[in-house]
């Protein structure tokens, strides 16, 4: 019996904020990864472990990576991408989530993997920002629930 396909899930969390400038979103330029790295990304993302769903991953993430503590019930779904990673062609289902809510302000916690964390204006993200993740800000800003990365041609399905 061959072995089954697996398929990786991941979480991204986006931290949410209103300023005199309209919604501010933090984001972290990763380092020393091996994917990306000096590129702007969600403030919290990884892998979704064993007995672990999408939620309890973006609320892991946010603890390891800015030192926040978020409640599960602050979690709102953004958007689901089926990507096609471009430079490895693995396959993910990303989950994107968003939080206005939070303990704790906002650090750097795994100083080995991230450069440094900013606000940006949700209207004005860096050039250097992850193509995938820029999706998904536009995909939440459009009320898009699904899309495809990746594939070749952009999907899309409402």
């Amino acid at each position: 019996m061959s072995e089954r396909f697996k398929t990786l899930s991941a979480a991204m969390l986006l931290l949410s904020r209103t300023s005199d400038k309209g919604e501010e979103i933090l984001l972290q330029k990763r380092k020393n990864t091996g994917y990306m790295d000096g590129y702007w990304d969600f403030s919290a993302s990884g892998h979704v472990e064993d007995n672990e769903s999408m939620k309890m991953t973006a609320i892991r993430e946010a603890k390891e990576e800015i030192g926040i503590d978020v409640k599960i019930e602050d979690v709102q779904f953004m958007t689901l991408i089926h990507e096609k990673t471009p430079t490895t062609d693995v396959i993910y289902y990303d989950g994107y989530f968003k939080t206005t809510k939070w303990k704790n302000e906002p650090k750097v916690g795994e100083i080995e993997k991230c450069e440094e964390i900013k606000w940006f204006a949700i209207d004005d993200l860096p050039e250097n920002m992850i193509e995938s993740r820029k999706q998904a800000i536009e995909n939440y800003k459009n009320h898009i629930p699904y899309s495809e990365f990746g594939w070749g041609d952009k999907h899309e399905i409402i």
